[in-house]
């Protein structure tokens, strides 16, 4: 159950005055349904309204809080002229400038003859000064509430800065003084205030220097974040080791042996390592939990299969999860010759697989007359039952959350779980998403791969870039094609795709297909075909070849406005080519005007083919919130810690988490219980139900 204390926070965010049915909405759409949400909304800047010049001397460009007598009020002659309100001080006058106002409401704001205090931005025109709009118009007994610092959020539309900070406001007044979770001496070392200490400083800064990432304040609140979520995935891994595994080994090593024999190439030290290290695991009495992170085309699924081989050996089953059908059956392409050459019994289970043929299957997989079954998300439904699974691979773990993680291991009993993915992770991000994981990581190519050429090329070179294209398909290329993710609208993206398709078909004839998400699996997977059989020259595509498809023939991608791509998904896609014994190219066609981050990122991408030092590039550019191309619903969302300039309080964080539970493994002790609350503040209680359910 969720402390006490912490009722107040968790109240729902129409608790707070000024917040109506009328603009909920608009607050659950900014930042969530709760108090506690408002709290973690944190002020981008800061506005110094302490400065107090006379008239005269009052900044342009700058806020300045005047003490004026109101002199005459001037309304628009029209709907297009402004109604100004002339006020003055012993240094001379300025007028008030409001478009749209209505009369009768600034005569009573500004009575002619009256003292007023305004606070505004400051503007000089025609030898003028003016203040358009002003933010502030008080009596002179109530100055004290002008002359502050005033803080800045970020809004969304239909929501305005005073009523979001009256609500922040009621938000801080309801956060208590809560038990201190953090060491005294690791909070002495820092010089760090109070939890809440910490949050007035930062929604009430003195200065702006309150607001930078590295100010005290700040610091603290990211550690308490950090502290958290590092403290959860302990838990998690805790729990999991808890729980009683089997050992799985194969000591003769047959299959392994044959399907060594039967590949056309060595094992790279890298894939060596990882197998080692995969082995070390199953052989454990309990359960494995570990991700193999590898670079395009790092050889991820040999590895994996090696794996599936021991389990199979030892006696039990295992499973192949992609996330998309094409990677799916791209995988059962792969791994049929090699499990034909090892003799187990492999098969295929996707959403499109109906009737008399998916019940037949499935009553193989329960009698196990099936050794290692390839799949989508089809492997999650209640009537797939294993006879005894005891390895699940996960490929693409960022396209999965990590409840359907846990679906997949409900499968059998102590499975052992495999996580893949080839978008390589910085280490920041590797300890805050996998914290709970074991990590392996495949940073050598296997020999053979050829490097690929890549280009820079602005659009209004297109009619060059075409005829090119043309050139090399009459040399026997093949081309993928990839169209621009427009707005994030997956209409206009695809309208983007099939208007270009059109244009290369007028161009190139039959010769040019089309394939994108909206299509029907069997209408993907025969134009797929087409284009690996060489009947389709080039292939039109959205993103979603952007992993898994492999045909080695194709040697150029072209990428049209690479500028809207992130980092990792352009590497994704240009790991599409250099499959083969080709030479590869790719064309990253950009649109002007070119911003400073786009034009670093293709310049990255220009410079190095190395999947680990583009996903480093790609952090520091725009920090860790999608650094992993699609969304993880398994990555924590951190409000307050940013990741590029916190990384070294993760480190600590992960540190200090390992050695609570070394000494407290079940959080019962003093400062357990405030580490409980934190827990529950940052809504980290799945963790805590693992110590119920240990």
């Amino acid at each position: 159950m969720r402390p006490q204390c912490l009722f107040p926070l968790f109240a729902p965010i129409t608790a707070l005055p000024g917040v109506g049915p009328r603009l909920a909405p608009l607050y659950e759409r900014l930042l969530g349904s709760k108090v506690v949400d408002l709290l973690w909304h944190l002020p981008t800047s800061v506005v110094d309204r302490r400065c107090s010049p006379r008239l005269n001397d009052a900044p342009p460009g700058q806020v300045a809080t005047v003490t004026v007598r109101v002199e005459a009020h001037f309304p628009g002659d029209g709907p297009r002229r402004p109604y100004r309100v002339r006020v003055s001080d012993e240094t001379g006058f300025a007028h008030l400038v409001f478009f749209h106002g209505r009369e009768d409401w600034l005569r009573h704001q500004l009575p002619e003859g009256e003292i007023r205090i305004v606070s505004g931005l400051v503007e000089h025109f025609n030898n003028e000064i003016n203040f358009p709009h002003p933010d502030h118009i008080v009596p002179p007994e109530r100055k004290a509430e002008v002359m502050v610092i005033e803080q800045v959020y970020p809004l969304t539309a239909g929501l305005t800065q005073r009523p979001l900070a009256k609500a922040a406001a009621a938000a801080l007044a309801r956060a208590p003084e809560l038990p201190e979770w953090q060491d005294p001496a690791w909070l002495a070392r820092q010089s760090w205030p109070s939890w809440r200490t910490a949050l007035l400083a930062v929604h009430r800064p003195d200065d702006a220097g309150a607001l930078n990432p590295d100010s005290p304040p700040r610091r603290r609140l990211a550690y308490d974040e950090l502290l958290a979520t590092q403290l959860a995935l302990a838990l998690v891994r805790a729990n999991l080791r808890r729980q009683k595994g089997r050992s799985l080994a194969a000591p003769a090593g047959v299959m392994r042996a044959k399907v060594m024999a039967a590949l056309p190439f060595q094992l790279t030290g890298a894939q060596s390592r990882a197998v080692s290290e995969i082995d070390s695991d199953m052989a454990e009495p309990l359960r494995m939990l570990r991700l193999l992170q590898g670079d395009v085309g790092s050889g991820k699924t040999v590895v994996a299969l090696l794996a599936m081989l021991t389990a199979i050996e030892a006696g039990a089953q295992a499973a192949l999860m992609a996330p998309t059908e094409i990677l799916a059956r791209q995988h059962l392409a792969t791994l049929s010759p090699l499990a034909e050459a090892a003799g187990i019994r492999l098969a295929l289970l996707t959403g499109r697989d109906k009737g008399k043929a998916r019940e037949k299957l499935l009553a193989s997989l329960a009698e196990g007359d099936i050794d290692l079954l390839i799949g989508t998300h089809a492997l999650f439904q209640e009537d797939v039952v294993f006879r005894e699974l005891g390895l699940a691979v996960i490929d693409e773990q960022h396209r999965f959350g990590v409840h359907q993680r846990l679906d997949l291991a409900a499968k059998g009993f102590a499975v052992d779980m495999l996580v893949m993915t080839a978008t390589p992770i910085p280490r920041t991000l590797l300890l805050s998403a996998y914290g709970d994981m074991d990590a392996s990581r495949l940073d050598e190519k296997p020999p053979g791969r050829q490097p690929i050429d890549t280009r820079v090329v602005p659009l209004t070179r297109l009619d060059e870039m075409v005829a090119a294209v043309g050139r090399a398909v009459n040399g026997g290329a093949r081309v993928y094609w990839v169209c621009p993710l427009v707005e994030e609208s997956e209409q206009l993206d695809l309208a983007a795709a099939e208007a270009r398709h059109q244009t290369l078909t007028e161009q190139f004839g039959e010769r040019v297909g089309l394939i994108h998400g909206r299509m029907k699996g069997s209408a993907r997977d025969a134009v797929m075909e087409r284009f690996a059989a060489g009947d389709i020259d080039i292939l039109v595509a959205t993103t979603v070849i952007e992993v898994g498809v492999n045909v080695p023939e194709a040697t150029i991608m072209v990428v049209e406005h690479a500028e809207r791509f992130g980092l990792a998904q352009l590497h994704q896609l240009r790991g599409r080519v250099g499959r083969g014994s080709g030479r590869s190219t790719c064309l990253l066609l950009y649109g002007h005007p070119l911003g400073e981050v786009a034009k670093a990122r293709l310049e990255i991408l220009r410079a190095t083919e190395d999947g680990f030092v583009i996903a480093e590039e790609d952090l520091r550019l725009r920090g860790g919130g999608e650094i992993l191309g699609t969304r993880q619903s398994g990555l924590p969302e951190f409000h307050l810690a940013d990741l590029d300039r916190h990384g070294d309080l993760l480190e600590i964080a992960r540190d200090d988490s390992r050695l609570i539970l070394d000494r407290d493994p079940e959080l019962t002790g003093p400062r357990s219980e405030a580490l409980r609350v934190l827990l529950y503040l940052f809504e980290r209680d799945a963790a805590i139900r693992t110590l119920r359910s240990g």
